[in-house]
Formats: C-alpha cells, structure tokens, sequence
C-alpha cells in the first residue's frame, strides 16, 4: 500500500506547492517592479534554510550536518539549478511564454528517453509517447494565436541573431534535463533523504546566487535602491514605506512556498522518476491557466481553452501508460496435466466397454 500511497503523495504535495508558490508570485510579487531574480531566489533559499533549521531547533525535522565532502558531490546538483534558471530567465528574455512552453514541453521527451539510456529507466512506451506528444500539441495550440502572429520572439530578440534567442532555450532545455537527471541520482548516490536535499540544495545554492546577482542585476539594485531608499517628496514618503514593507512580506511568504516545494521536489524525485516529476511539472500549468482564466482576467480563447483539455488528456494517457507499465507481466501457467491424465483415463475405459 505504502508503495501506491507513497508517489501518490508525493505528487499531490508538489502540485500544492507549485501552485501556492506560482499563485503567490502573480498575487504578491507581481504588484512591484522588483526585477533580480536571483536575488529573489537567493534569499528564497536563505528562508528554506533558516526555516529547516528552526524546524530542527523544535525536533521537527532532522537532517545531516554540513560537511565539505558531501557539499561537494552536490555541488553539481546546485550548479544545475543556478544554470537552468538563468538559461530560463535569458530564453524568456527573447522568446514569449507560448513559444517558450513549446520548448519546455519538450524537454519531457528529453528526460525520457535520457533516463532510460543513462540511468536504466523505464522504457518508453507507446502511450507514453503519445502523451508526451500531445502535451507538446496542447501547448503549440494554446499558444498558436501569439506563434501565427508574429509574436514568437520578443523586441529583445531583434537586438541578437537568431542563434542566441534559440540558443539560450536549446540550453535551457539541456540544463532542466540535467537538473532533473542529476538530482534523482545524486539522491541515490549520496543516500540523501528528503530534508538532506532540502538543507544542501538551498545552502550550496546561495553564495553561488549572490554571485550570480552580483554579477548581473548591479544596474536593477541601484534603479531598486534608488526606488526605496533615494530621495523622495515627504508626502510620499508613507506609501513608499508600504510599498517596501509590501514587498518583503511578498518576498518572505515566497519563500515560505519555496520551502515546501524544496521539500516537495526531493520527495516526488526519489519516489518517482525524473520523467513522472517532469511531467507533473507540466500538467501543474494546467489548474494556473484555469485560475487565470476564472480569477486574474486572462484572455479566454479557444487556443486556450482546447490546450487545457488537451494538456489533461495527455495527463490521463500518462497515468494510464504508467499503470500499465507497473502492471505484472503474464505468467504461463504449466499445462494442467491431471486433467490430461484423467481424459486419456476415461478415453481407454471407453475402449474397453466397447470390446
């Protein structure tokens, strides 16, 4: 039981916790002009780390302690995640969202088929394909209207070639695939449990963040300190101080969220595969758009509307080709011989009354 139970789990509170976390941002976040991402994400997984430690202080959890050597056989795993983000946040520079889904959608199919020749996965089905394929179609259907249009690429892709705008999504691609690869077997190698992946995850990963916004967001901190802490007009002064407190309760309680999907994602990768975590990923977009539609006035279409049905078709094909796969294969049960000896018994008794 504890098998079924257990993925089945493990899934549902990654769904919750994509969502919050998604649906946080858009509510909170969205109202201020705060564009450092990797600072967003650094303090992010500061708060995980103080959270899990706090939850260590009242025995609520437990996890290794920090060692160098096992900081270092993660190090890889961290790096992934910094590189898929970037990778992420530099494709989305260049191409919309609809075309940037496509793209993502088919990572799925990547992830598939490289688990299954480097880590002795499952194999692919072909209703797993099928699924994989029409997850693809729902997001190209669902986009169609912006691609048709001309809207593929943004106005910052008219600065660089081609190249760079696809690039940077072929790149992201690879690294999503091998944060996910990568994290399910660094899990087995290293033997980490669930809050081990938690702790290492966010504290390796955030020195290398403040690099990385070191580096790149120095131009959005200056316009960002000027916005809250420069000079202002004392009859402004009070709604710039809500404003600022606004946006640290925003940034905290997205961080609260990101802790339960840190905690979350090691859980539905140890129990399940990188290709089901993966997919999941995908299908969570689809109670978003929903929520979108119904809640925050996003344009309803008939791309959009036929790419969540199709998304949820594809969902349900999944499900389905993953029962069959866990299925037992067919045993061939030995002839039932006693039953041959019994007709050849009563075929000589026949033969005898007859003589």
């Amino acid at each position: 039981m504890s098998q079924v139970t257990g993925p089945a789990a493990a899934i549902g509170a990654y769904c919750m916790s994509s969502i919050l976390m998604t649906v946080t941002n858009k509510l909170v976040l969205s109202a201020f002009d705060f564009k450092m991402n990797f600072l967003l994400l650094a303090i992010q997984d500061l708060v995980c780390v103080l959270l899990l430690e706090g939850f260590v202080k009242l025995n609520m959890a437990q996890h290794r302690p920090f060692k160098v050597s096992d900081a270092k056989r993660w190090l890889s795993v961290a790096c992934a995640l910094v590189a898929m983000i970037y990778t992420g946040s530099k494709a989305v520079q260049y191409l919309s969202i609809p075309l940037f889904t496509v793209f993502k959608n088919l990572t799925i199919i990547l992830i598939a088929y490289a688990e299954r020749t480097f880590f002795g996965g499952s194999p692919v089905t072909r209703l797993m394909f099928l699924s994989f394929a029409l997850m693809v179609f729902s997001s190209l259907i669902a986009g169609w209207a912006d691609i048709a249009a001309g809207k593929g690429l943004n106005k910052d892709a008219k600065q660089v070639p081609w190249v760079v705008s696809y690039g940077w999504m072929v790149a992201n691609c690879l690294t999503t695939s091998g944060f996910a690869l990568l994290m399910k077997g660094k899990i087995k190698e290293v033997g980490f449990k669930d809050f081990d992946t938690v702790f290492y995850n966010n504290a390796i990963s955030v020195p290398i963040l403040l690099v990385f916004s070191f580096m790149f967001e120095q131009q959005e901190g200056h316009r960002v300190y000027t916005q809250y802490f420069g000079p202002v007009d004392p009859t402004q002064a009070a709604e710039r101080s809500t404003q600022f407190w606004g946006l640290v309760a925003g940034i905290l309680v997205s961080g609260v969220s990101s802790f339960a999907i840190s905690y979350s994602t090691a859980w539905c990768v140890r129990v399940t595969s990188s290709t089901t975590y993966s997919m999941v990923g995908s299908l969570n977009k689809l109670p978003i758009a929903v929520a979108g539609m119904i809640f925050f006035s996003d344009p309803v279409t008939f791309g959009g509307v036929a790419g969540v049905f199709i998304a949820f078709f594809a969902g349900i094909v999944y499900n389905h080709a993953k029962n069959m796969q866990n299925l037992p294969p067919p045993s061939n049960p030995p002839l039932p011989l006693y039953k041959m000896k019994d007709e050849a018994r009563d075929s000589l008794i026949d033969k005898a009354e007859k003589i």
